[in-house]
């Protein structure tokens, strides 16, 4: 019996990919984890951009509304006769020539007293939101001509007082209300515009005064101004007293003086200052006004008469000095994700270092477009971050974001690792690693000491794990039967 003879084709067996090493799988890995600080940089870009426009806004908002606010005063100006005397050439001879002029002298109070009352309010423009402010000022100023007025260098003579003035300082007038006051010993003064001081940018409002009797005067004031950023206040007299009051909860106080007290609560914050003229290193009485603060930062109108105004003449009273008080947001969107930001190289290193330990300890075999894809999903959770914070808060685009990533990489993962087990793991580290980076950013005090504590810890598991790596073959030392 004849068998037949089949024929049998065999196709041919594709070749084995070619294993690399575990030194060269490391070397490609920190290579790929490098390449992309390149796109975490470029967040950095994006967020400077978005703040610059969120600054834009709020500035648009302040258009409308009012600019950073600093009050002075009130103060008395009172004009006053003088004699200059100057030497000029004339012909090859010096010549003298006496000129009479006017010029003023500035009486601070003896005592200035006044409740301020600031009332928040938010506002937004598109998605961009700032605080902004409504200020009631309600104060009072007791002034004495002092009797020996000739030791500052102007006799009583030559004060011009049935022409005197009362001025107050209000660096952007543009955020004045209606309901603005000002009386004297009871009875009420027109308000003039113009004429502040020169320590607000020479904006506010005057009343005139005739002070001929030169007898002690009170002056009443009620002043509502309306601002965005720090309200500032500059004392002025031989003894100022404030009490601040606010709904926001989240004051910061600054200037040259802090609060004598202070109570900050979660329905607002109330602050008394006390200031003396001891503690201003002025005088009551000087013959030239005070420059700007150091800190002064005006509107776009006031910021060229602040810039010169070292340099003139009226400024030779010294410069004035400022308290200041923030409204500020408990939260800033955009500092948090800069923050967030600088730890990116932890997310990228600990998952690639994840995907390693697979690889070379578990043969998972990840290839380099695998890892990079992944690295390019981790840089995404911040571009994510900042799009969602701009609109729902950080908080919520946290957890929305993190969750996003978390899900992608989680079944991303499962096909690459080839296992939901270690898939798994991958979710569970990154999980971990996101509640890490939200405690840092809200541990700001321990954010280096945890980190760095965690890094070690981690840098040590890996030294363990990969301690029987023979990083120049081919996967694991094979042990000897």
């Amino acid at each position: 019996m004849t068998q037949a003879s089949q024929s049998v084709s065999v196709s041919p067996v594709p070749p084995a990919r070619s294993e690399r090493s575990p030194g060269v799988k490391l070397v490609i890995a920190v290579l790929i984890a490098v390449a992309l600080m390149v796109p975490l940089l470029m967040i950095y870009g994006l967020l400077w951009d978005r703040q610059q426009q969120a600054e834009t806004a709020q500035a648009a908002i302040g258009q409308g509304w009012g600019g950073q606010q600093t009050i002075a005063g009130p103060v008395i100006v009172i004009p006053y006769r003088a004699t200059e005397t100057t030497t000029v050439e004339e012909n090859g001879k010096d010549v003298t020539r006496t000129v009479n002029t006017i010029r003023n002298l500035y009486l601070s109070p003896q005592s200035n007293k006044a409740d301020v009352v600031i009332k928040p309010e938010k506002r937004k423009k598109a998605i961009y939101e700032t605080v902004v402010y409504e200020s009631q000022i309600a104060g009072s100023a007791d002034f004495v001509l002092p009797a020996d007025i000739a030791r500052y260098g102007v006799t009583r003579e030559a004060l011009m007082l049935d022409r005197a003035e009362v001025r107050l300082g209000i660096s952007d007038a543009r955020g004045l209300v209606d309901g603005n006051s000002l009386s004297v010993d009871g009875t009420p003064l027109a308000l003039q515009p113009g004429k502040g001081l020169l320590s607000t940018g020479n904006s506010g409002t005057f009343a005139f005064v005739d002070w001929s009797a030169a007898a002690p005067m009170k002056v009443d004031y009620k002043i509502g101004v309306r601002g965005l950023g720090d309200f500032k206040l500059i004392p002025r007299g031989v003894d100022t007293r404030w009490t601040v009051k606010s709904t926001w909860p989240n004051p910061s106080f600054g200037g040259d003086f802090l609060p004598a007290t202070r109570e900050v609560k979660s329905g607002g914050f109330t602050a008394t200052y006390a200031v003396p003229n001891l503690a201003l290193g002025q005088a009551q009485v000087l013959t030239g006004d005070l420059s700007p603060p150091v800190t002064a930062n005006y509107g776009p109108r006031e910021s060229y008469a602040a810039e010169v105004a070292p340099n003139s003449a009226e400024a030779s009273g010294g410069t004035a000095k400022a308290v200041a008080i923030s409204l500020i947001e408990p939260v800033d969107l955009y500092s948090q994700v800069d923050r967030s930001i600088k730890y990116g190289f932890l997310f990228i290193g600990f998952t690639f270092v994840a995907f390693l330990m697979f690889d070379i300890i578990a043969g998972a075999r990840v290839a380099p477009a695998e890892y990079l894809l992944t690295g390019i999903a981790l840089v995404l959770f911040f571009v994510l971050l900042l799009a969602f914070a701009e609109v729902i808060g950080f908080m919520p685009a946290y957890m929305v974001a993190s969750a996003a990533i978390i899900g992608l990489l989680t079944f991303y993962s499962a096909a690459v690792l080839g296992s939901w087990k270690r898939a798994r793991f991958l979710a569970a580290m990154l999980i971990g690693l996101y509640a890490l980076l939200y405690t840092l950013l809200n541990l700001e005090a321990y954010a280096l000491l945890i980190g760095s504590v965690l890094m070690f810890f981690a840098l040590a598991g890996v030294m363990y794990m990969t301690r029987g790596i023979d990083w120049g073959g081919i996967g694991k030392k094979e042990e000897v039967a």
